[in-house]
């Protein structure tokens, strides 16, 4: 690899919107870029080393590997984790990148010192850290699912501590933890800088840091001061899916030989490469009339990518439609995540019951416990259609309570080994998106058989518990049972009985009810199950447990059309408590009941502690600022959030910025074999602060749960032990972990896809916005009314000009706004960590693209 790729200044090299790369080791061959043919020349990448010097070199502390993220708002810049949690190994440029596409597992090899990256103290230059797409915490947030369609979005109990999380993509500019540091920001326009100079005023100025570096050999300076650089020596595991949606056009040196051959496809996401296709595979009139496609989605799978050669050779698979459409968009994101959305194949289905309609047999009865006759009742979104869970509460003569938590028995219906079990194993969850369910089993169980409906036999598999009115554990049983659902509540009706204690509900106020129990025993068992778990919860934050609740947005869809109507966040309520308590419980009764039986076996969930480096810049950060937070533990964190800040608006919006930040250093939930560990320390779960935790209440649409529902049966002797070893649980929990990565990726997208359709459709919009971040031309903001967050830009404002310091280490823009009229004087504006600001949310003209403008503050004193 050539020096002068490790030291081209990446800021210099911003892709244009919609462009994507080609890998180019030098700014001369940029030039190039254009020309399709490569010439006969010398490989641009290096040959990847043998898979047995690449494991001898693993062994040697040579290698380093971890799983590649791409920057996806600078595509040259990519990082892996560093194993010893300090700053992330940047790898720089396409050359270094090798082949490796984002989500790779690689293999890297460090670079001599000297061509490692300095790190400026000023913030000027700080984009040191990947951007994480989706890799927050998880299992500490309590944002609720946007739609209320969607059950397995976290409105789901058991997920409302499921974390979602703002992707930091190119539209959300959180590529940097500490949000003050400057990077990759647009220059002013000759037209700003005219009219600063008119002004008389300086645009940017930085004021002097102490400590900086004269020198810039990193061979000469301390290591806080460096970042390891590294270059891919080998793709140990390919984990993108080499599937990208994008565009294709001619290619632009009509004379060469390629021209009649391939033709050019630009994916949308600039991470993947250019690739040529075969003009066999596109629509027959492509090239008599490129321009009909120029807004036509494909989608691509990359087959090669061969060393001399600057693009990937793709294969065209599909047209999709017309970009900005939510069906086209739709398919093209399931598709480049590797979503299977597909029919469930014969053999599948043919694992199902066949004899419709199915009732429980005598024999199957037998072997369960029967609480048909039990007050138990669902509580879900009012729209879901999976309901995986139950809960019963009934009072004893002693005056304290049995309460239950009942779950789908899925395992019952889907045996180890079948054709069924290999899909659902496959898909491992079901994938949520705003208009619509993929789901991980068939309907026939997602729907009906599994699905715990109202007024009919269901076969489940309970938790039950006797709890003293304050919430303390007296007893606890496990088995499977049959029970018949009395009701389906929304969170909504949960809601109102809450908050309505002594109201008496008329029939049509509330969805049917069985006539075996009366709407006042359900109710009374909703404000018993509300009360103990107020007491569960305020236990488990005494006990130290984290929630880092974000903003998230709903949608309502217009019925015809499926176009979003209209917006809001999600509010999350004591009846999504009082579900997410229970759901908790069971989730880690289950997880001591199979580790006790199966201590190498028993598939858990583990929640790492935050990454040192991140959790250091995010501390320091909160120091600049003013900010008292204790980050000790997960316990002093959540307590330092609640108790910082006062109960008015601004205060919440406060509180909103810093959970986002907060949330950065955190690190995935994951799920593993018990077997693989040998340090029982390393089961803890952080954010919950507890030492053991599964997942065991929703198998209808995570596959985890449908192991662990097995293992639970094994323990109880009910059924022969589970038939996997440990080595294969392990490789389950991997691939569960990713598929719930990129479910979790998807849903995000199809939020972003909807909301920028809403804006289209129904912008500009206005909301009060706090800023979170502060650059030397930019900041970012955290849209308030619908949880966005957006860069603005100075030079896309109507300024004078603008000028950056920084106040002791606070970062500050002062912009200098243009009068409306002659005769008025200029406005200035502080910008600053917590400004809270008006913006405007205006559609850009290309699809799905809008941006965030600044509204000029009120002259009115």
């Amino acid at each position: 690899m050539s020096n002068s790729d490790s030291r081209i200044n990446p800021r210099q090299l911003g892709t244009p919107r919609g462009g994507s790369y080609a890998a180019l080791p030098t700014s001369g061959d940029r030039k190039n870029r254009n020309k399709p043919a490569p010439r006969k020349k010398k490989s641009i990448f290096e040959a990847y080393m043998s898979k047995e010097d690449v494991s001898a070199g693993l062994k040697r502390g040579e290698l380093i590997q971890g799983p590649l993220r791409i920057n996806p708002k600078k595509y040259h810049e990519a990082f892996i984790p560093s194993p010893d949690g300090t700053r992330d190994i940047f790898i720089d440029g396409v050359v270094a990148r090798n082949r490796a596409l984002n989500g790779d597992i690689v293999v890297v090899r460090l670079l001599p010192r000297e061509q490692w990256k300095v790190i400026k103290p000023d913030g000027s230059d700080k984009e040191t850290e990947a951007t994480h797409e989706s890799d927050v915490p998880e299992d500490m947030l309590g944002s609720c699912v946007p739609q209320e369609a969607a059950k397995g979005n976290a409105v789901s109990p058991d997920v409302i501590i499921e974390a979602q999380f703002d992707d930091n993509d190119a539209e959300h500019g959180q590529d940097h933890l500490q949000d003050t540091l400057a990077h990759d920001i647009k220059k002013l326009s000759l037209d700003t800088a005219e009219k600063v100079k008119a002004a008389g005023i300086g645009a940017v100025h930085r004021t002097k840091q102490e400590e900086v570096p004269k020198v810039n050999d990193p061979r000469l300076l301390p290591d806080k001061f460096l970042q390891r650089t590294a270059k891919v020596v080998y793709i140990l595991e390919k984990k993108h899916s080499r599937a990208a949606t994008g565009f294709i056009k001619l290619l632009a040196d009509k004379n060469s030989e390629l021209f009649k051959k391939c033709a050019m496809f630009s994916p949308v996401d600039h991470r993947v490469p250019r690739a040529y296709v075969s003009l066999a595979d596109c629509p027959s009139d492509f090239m008599a009339r490129p321009e009909d496609y120029s807004n036509m989605l494909f989608i691509c799978r990359i087959v090669d990518w061969k060393e001399d050669s600057n693009f990937a050779s793709g294969q065209l698979a599909k047209s999709l439609g017309q970009a900005g459409e939510i069906e086209p968009e739709t398919e093209g994101i399931l598709t480049e995540y590797g979503v299977d959305f597909s029919d469930f194949s014969p053999e599948a289905l043919e694992c199902l019951p066949q004899n419709l309609p199915w009732v429980i047999s005598p024999g199957e009865m037998a072997k369960r416990r029967d609480l048909r006759k039990e007050c138990i009742f669902t509580i879900d979104p009012s729209t879901a259609k999976d309901l995986d869970d139950a809960l019963s509460c009934k009072q004893l003569p002693d005056g304290n309570f049995e309460v239950g938590v009942h779950i789908a028995d899925v395992s019952y219906f889907v045996l180890e080994e079948t054709a069924l079990d290999r899909v659902a194993s496959e898909r491992a969850t079901s994938v949520y998106l705003v208009q619509k369910v993929i789901p991980m089993l068939p309907k026939l169980l997602c729907e009906e058989l599994c699905s715990l409906n109202p007024m009919r036999d269901r076969l489940t598999f309970s938790v039950m518990w006797k709890v003293t009115p304050e919430g303390k554990i007296l007893d606890e049983w496990f088995g499977r049972t049959v029970i018949c659902s009395c009701a389906k509540l929304s969170y909504d009706h949960a809601q109102s009985m809450i908050e309505n204690p002594g109201k008496v509900f008329s029939p049509e106020e509330l969805p049917p009810v069985s006539p075996q129990h009366s709407v006042a025993k359900i109710q009374q068992a909703v404000l018993n199950l509300h009360r103990i778990a107020q007491h569960l919860r305020k236990q488990r934050f005494i006990d130290g447990a984290l929630r880092l609740d974000q903003l998230k947005l709903s949608f309502t869809l217009d019925q015809d059309s499926g176009m979003p109507q209209g917006c809001y966040i999600y509010q999350y309520r004591d009846s999504n408590k009082l579900v997410e308590e229970f759901m908790l419980l069971a989730n880690m009764a289950v997880a001591h009941q199979i580790y006790r039986s199966f201590p190498e076996q028993a598939l858990l969930r583990r929640h790492p502690p935050p990454q040192t480096k991140l959790l250091n810049d995010l501390m320091e950060f909160c120091h600049q600022v003013g900010l008292e937070i204790d980050f000790s533990s997960a316990g002093s964190l959540h307590k330092s959030l609640n108790e910082t800040f006062r109960a008015d608006k601004y205060s919440e919006a406060r509180k909103e910025v810093l959970t986002n930040m907060f949330s950065r250093p955190m690190q995935m939930a994951q799920y593993f074999c018990t077997g693989v560990l040998e340090d029982e320390i390393l089961f803890r779960h952080y954010a919950l602060n507890v030492p053991f935790y599964t997942h065991f209440t929703s198998p209808i649409r995570r596959y985890a749960d449908v192991v662990v529902h097995r293992l639970l049966s094994a323990s109880l002797g009910i059924s022969s032990p589970i038939k996997m070893e440990k080595e294969a649980i392990q490789r389950q929990a991997e691939h569960c972990n990713d598929r719930k990565m990129a479910s979790k990726r998807v849903q995000e997208l199809s939020t972003d896809l909807f909301f920028a359709i809403f804006v289209r459709e129904c912008g500009p919009l206005e909301s009060e916005a706090m800023v979170m971040g502060v650059l030397n031309e930019a900041f970012d903001v955290l849209v308030l009314k619908f949880g966005v967050q957006k860069r603005i830009y100075c030079n896309a404002l109507p300024l004078l000009g603008f000028h950056f310091q920084k106040v002791g280490r606070k970062p500050e823009l002062t912009l200098m706004w243009e009068p409306e009229r002659l005769e008025e004087e200029s406005v200035s504006q502080e910008i600053t960590i917590f400004t809270l600001v008006e913006v405007i949310l205006k559609s850009d003209g290309v699809p799905l693209k809008y941006s965030a403008l600044l509204k000029r503050p009120s002259t009115k004193k």
